[in-house]
Order: C-alpha cells, then sequence, then structure tokens
C-alpha cells in the first residue's frame, strides 16, 4: 500500500467513523502518499489533516455556481405535517423540471420520498441504507430525467453531478452553514439560474442566524403558495431508463444502442437521451410516449449481430 484517501472525510466524522479511521492510519505504512477529500473543511479535519499528514498542500476547487443566479426562499413550518404539505404545494406551484430535496436522516428521506409517491409525484429516494449498486442505479436514473425528484441524504448526493438542476429543497436546515452553501450551490450552475427553498421551525433559531451571516441579511419568511397549488396534477417524469443486459465486454457502444432504436422506422433521435455503458451492463433513456417501442426495438432487434434481453428499470 504507497497511498490513503479519506474520501467525504468530513461526512465520515459526523457519523461517528473516527475510530475506523484511527485503525486504518495505524494500519498503514508510514512511507505513502495521503490524499484527503472534503466539500467542506471544518476544524475537526484540521486537526486530523496536522496529525497524519507532513507539510501537506491545499488544493481548493472554485465554485461553479454564482450566487446571483440563486434565488434563496425560506418558509416557516410549524410541525411535520405542515412540512410535507409546504413541499407539495411548492413542487405544485414552481413545477420544476427537476429538484433535490434534502433531509437530515435516512429515515427522513425514506419518509418523505415515499409520502411524495403516494401523492403520485415522480420521485427518488437516496440514501445509505441502499447497496452501493442500488444508490448508482438511482443517480443514473436522476440524471437521466427518468425521475423529477431526488430526496436524498447530503452523503447520498454528494455523488450527484448534474448541471441543470432547477431547484433545491431543505427539508429541514442542515446541521452546519457549510452544508447547507453546499446544498444550494447543487443549482444555478454552469450559468443558469435556480432556486432554493429552506423549511424552518422555532427550534432553528441558532442555524438561521449562522445562515443570515452567511448571507448577510436579514431573512423574512415568505407566504406560501395558495392552497389551491394542491389541485394540480404533478408531472411525470420525462424519460424512462432501459436496462440492457449487455455492456463494453459484449463490445457494445452508445452508437450501436442508436442504431437499434432508430434503424426501421425506428425512434427519432429527439427521443433518446443520456447512454451510460458499463462493463456488463448499458443503460438508455428514452422519451416517456415512446418507451413501449423502444423496448420493443432492443428486445426483437439485434445489438452486434445479437439478441439481448432489455426492461425498464
Amino acid at each position: 500500500m504507497n497511498m490513503l484517501i479519506l474520501d467525504e472525510a468530513d461526512r465520515m466524522l459526523e457519523m461517528g467513523f473516527q475510530q475506523h479511521i484511527d485503525q486504518i492510519i495505524a494500519a498503514a505504512p508510514r512511507e505513502r502518499q495521503t490524499l484527503l477529500f472534503s466539500a467542506t473543511f471544518p476544524e475537526q479535519i484540521k486537526s486530523i489533516a496536522d496529525q497524519i499528514m507532513y507539510n501537506p498542500v491545499m488544493v481548493k476547487v472554485e465554485q461553479k455556481h454564482d450566487n446571483l443566479t440563486i434565488e434563496q426562499h425560506f418558509y416557516r413550518v410549524d410541525d411535520n405535517k405542515a412540512r410535507l404539505e409546504a413541499l407539495r404545494l411548492l413542487l405544485l406551484d414552481k413545477q420544476p423540471r427537476s429538484s433535490v430535496v434534502f433531509c437530515n436522516t435516512k429515515r427522513e428521506t425514506q419518509q418523505v420520498a415515499d409520502a411524495l409517491a403516494e401523492f403520485g409525484f415522480s420521485v427518488l429516494a437516496l440514501h445509505g441504507d441502499l447497496e452501493q449498486r442500488d444508490r448508482d442505479q438511482m443517480l443514473l436514473q436522476f440524471a437521466n430525467r427518468s425521475a423529477r425528484i431526488l430526496v436524498a441524504t447530503d452523503v447520498a448526493a454528494r455523488g450527484l453531478d448534474i448541471d441543470e438542476l432547477d431547484a433545491v429543497f431543505n427539508y429541514h436546515i442542515a446541521y452546519d452553514t457549510e452544508v447547507h452553501i453546499h446544498r444550494i450551490g447543487r443549482t444555478g450552475r454552469a450559468g443558469s439560474s435556480g432556486a432554493a427553498y429552506t423549511f424552518f421551525g422555532d427550534d432553528d433559531g441558532y442555524k438561521m442566524a449562522m445562515i443570515e451571516e452567511a448571507m448577510n441579511k436579514d431573512i423574512i419568511g415568505e407566504t406560501l403558495p395558495a392552497m389551491s397549488a394542491l389541485n394540480k396534477q404533478p408531472q411525470a417524469a420525462e424519460m424512462i431508463t432501459i436496462q440492457i443486459d449487455a455492456g463494453k465486454k459484449q463490445k457494445i457502444r452508445p452508437g450501436d444502442i442508436v442504431g437499434a432504436l432508430t434503424g426501421d422506422n425506428g425512434l427519432d433521435f429527439n427521443d433518446i437521451g443520456k447512454i451510460k455503458v458499463t462493463d456488463f451492463r448499458a443503460y438508455v433513456a428514452v422519451s416517456s410516449k415512446a418507451s413501449k417501442q423502444a423496448l420493443n426495438k432492443l428486445n426483437k432487434g439485434k445489438l452486434k449481430g445479437r439478441n439481448y434481453r432489455a426492461w425498464f428499470m
């Protein structure tokens, strides 16, 4: 072993992995390269860096978003029932094309996602209780617009890299102000505009004061949309993801999938979204209206001269 990498170090410490980290470092050889990655850099992380790194070089990545492109909105809610209702009102009134709802716990993440699904929203839940393969597939489906809403914990959403994210919702305020800034920075990227909606209650006075200090202005709770917004129907996902039982090991390329879908009076190019090919699987997003035709083409057609099984994720 000649390299030790600690990724998401700030979150690992918050989740109680200090003892495990110490054990790994104790077992590592003294002569090594050590790399430490963290979205935020609290004092606790600095103290660890001082202990395990020798004369380290710090590299900071420039922010990818401009605060001027992000509109922040704050709403006072009394309890969890009011919080869920406020979330529904804003989702139905604003109709964001894609949005992330941040929760502070895994349990709450699943509960919020389940509740939104019952109300007919196109939603996925992403948290640490999922297997890594399931988490990867959730992120893939959200990135290719096969779901409009992703409810996630901060740790799970760290792997999320989407330039066009319309809105971020803070179901509860983050425990740390830097995390709050990191959350809202998910939207308004690459020159596009975005909106961040934060719910707060009577117990959030200290957190709100810290956010006010970071924003350098007083926060005044806004009025939620009219209750009539609840009469609107949630929008369905634009795309559906098809999984193909073949990948790079079978010499499958994105062009092969496009050819299979568009050949012989097949799909229009505009009905095909993102394509990802892994070693043994391939994934293609197709428009919802053309999804059945796409699945039929892939199951009855051939890729590289062979038939492969395909199904909706």
